[in-house]
């Protein structure tokens, strides 16, 4: 079975040929494809590998209970399968579900000292704080945060190549407007990309079969896999909170503003109460926060109100197939994206930030004046207003961000939209599916020639 290419494969890589590599955690939500990456990788770099699932395999929880030590750990797994090879600096040792076994992470000071084994973990973080992970291993591990696929590993799997998207690039920093062909079918292709999202069984499903059939059922029972791992993982007092955050996240997006209201998912719920409960669902990688801004001003680390926020789906696919019957007709048959106030390009735009390499999301909003932009990002030297747009309607509070004097930290802006690239003078203006090299255009700041 050909496996879909994943931006993790170069990593691995990457992480195998460094002399100085650590035990590494590949962290995410679940059913993104980690484990099948790691295993092809192993299978593939390694003359023998070791996988050990702590969920299947709960005999190997144990292995810790005589210490750390690599000698010790390594005798009760051969113990428990004595047919298991170990060949020093020719193994890889694979832990699955780490979740299940924290004790783990305490062992990978002895691995990372010991160095004759290479060791990868992964596993969802629902049900454990990556805290108490993190600091029985810091300074011994490194860290990958796995995403569902994104838009560039979806054109992967519809069979585009390296040099055709680096051609999207090169539209994005010449500022070269597409052809009519060029928008019309890469524009199809997203649209695709928002319906299905980037879940790999999803998108394999759609690949090999060449339809959309059975991808919404499919996606269906992800929500219902994910609700039940909430269930199965959350603590007692915390399921509730849980499952009333999580299953309200489209019902805010579907408003004006968008502003997740925790006072209003059930009676005399305090937003005080449910900070756990949004932490919770974030560090598990099933939903995205972006924060309001307390001032349009560097620096954004800080400088947000944790009270007040937005939250959105890790995958918009999710997103849609979360929505009631009418609108996944409307959706699917007649591509009418724009409906539902933006929210879906929205969190189809604050997903690709994400999985760009945006750590945090940030957006703004002020009454008096008026005032609101959807997300903010910065280059070296500004802050940067992102304006995501349904319709081709005005752009009053980014063109307001960039003229006005009170805000001397944003020099220009960026508006998304089903519209072609283009620069005005105040903000370049680029289609929707180009929000995944965003990142890249700022860091190489080729509107510098431009702006300054």
């Amino acid at each position: 079975m050909k496996l879909l290419k994943r931006k993790i494969d170069k990593y691995l890589l990457d992480w195998k040929s460094n002399p100085k590599r650590k035990p590494l955690i590949v962290k995410g939500a679940r059913q993104i494809g980690k484990t099948e990456s790691i295993r092809a990788f192993g299978e593939a770099n390694y003359e023998s590998v070791i996988e050990i699932n702590f969920v299947l395999q709960k005999k190997f929880r144990t292995i810790f209970n005589d210490g750390y030590e690599v000698e010790t750990i390594i005798k009760n797994i051969s113990l428990l399968e004595p047919t298991w090879r170990f060949i020093p600096h020719k193994t890889l040792l694979f832990f699955d579900e780490l979740q299940k076994c924290p004790d783990c992470a305490t062992s990978l000071k002895s691995f990372c000292q010991d160095k004759r084994y290479d060791v990868i973990c992964s596993g969802s973080m629902m049900g454990i704080y990556y805290e108490e992970i993190e600091s029985n291993a810091v300074g011994y591990k490194d860290d990958f945060d796995m995403f569902s696929m994104d838009f560039e590993e979806f054109l992967w799997a519809k069979g585009y190549q390296p040099e055709q998207i680096e051609d999207l690039y090169r539209h994005m920093a010449e500022l070269k407007p597409f052809s009519l062909l060029e928008m019309d079918t890469i524009m199809n292709v997203f649209r695709d990309y928002m319906s299905l999202g980037g879940m790999p069984e999803v998108v394999k499903m759609y690949v090999d079969n060449g339809h959309f059939g059975g991808t919404l059922e499919l996606q269906r029972q992800l929500l219902k896999d994910y609700e039940e791992d909430i269930t199965k993982y959350a603590k007692e007092t915390d399921k509730a909170k849980l499952l009333a955050v999580y299953n309200h996240i489209s019902t805010f997006l579907a408003k004006d503003n968008k502003k997740y209201q925790v006072t209003k998912i059930a009676k005399g719920a305090r937003n005080r109460e449910y900070v756990g409960a949004v932490d919770w669902l974030k560090e598990a990688g099933v939903i995205n926060v972006c924060y309001c801004l307390n001032n349009v001003e560097l620096p954004l680390k800080g400088n947000y109100n944790a009270d007040y926020y937005k939250l959105y789906y890790h995958d918009t696919g999710l997103l849609i197939a979360s929505l009631d019957e009418e609108a996944q007709e409307d959706l699917r048959a007649n591509k009418n994206f724009g409906t539902y106030k933006g929210a879906i390009y929205e969190n189809v735009v604050g997903e690709m930030l994400r999985k760009s390499g945006y750590e945090q999301l940030y957006f703004y909003k002020r009454d008096n004046p008026a005032l609101e932009m959807d997300f903010f990002v910065r280059d070296a030297n500004s802050l940067v207003p992102v304006e995501v747009k349904a319709k081709d309607s005005a752009t009053a509070s980014l063109n307001n961000l960039i003229k006005w004097d009170s805000y001397p930290d944003v020099k220009y802006g960026i508006k998304f939209g089903y519209k072609n690239i283009g620069w005005n003078g105040q903000f370049y203006t680029f289609p929707y599916f180009l929000a995944f090299l965003l990142r890249r255009f700022l860091k190489e700041q080729h509107h510098k020639d431009i702006v300054l």
